[in-house]
């Protein structure tokens, strides 16, 4: 994968945490940090997207169902289930 260089501005706190993830041994240097921060967001994106098609999914499936029984914890529970976490 092709490499593009970039230059960011940070705030003091962000540098001062940034450079002790370093000295940590958790990243070899700056760019490793950053990449990493990014590639964390982009699957987050990603899971949070994944998120929203169960519920859309659910409430495509009550629309044509009609009108429903469940309570909203039942509801809930199925939606935590589709998710496959405990909490939304």
């Amino acid at each position: 994968m092709g490499m593009v260089k970039k230059s960011i501005t940070v705030t003091d706190q962000q540098d001062s945490w940034i450079k002790t993830q370093i000295e940590s041994g958790h990243y070899g240097n700056e760019s490793e940090v950053v990449r990493e921060l990014i590639r964390e967001r982009q699957l987050r994106e990603q899971e949070t997207e994944r998120e929203l098609e169960v519920i859309r999914a659910k409430l495509r499936e009550a629309e044509r169902s009609g009108l429903t029984e469940p309570s909203p914890a039942e509801l809930l529970k199925e939606i935590q289930d589709g998710l496959g976490r405990d909490e939304v």
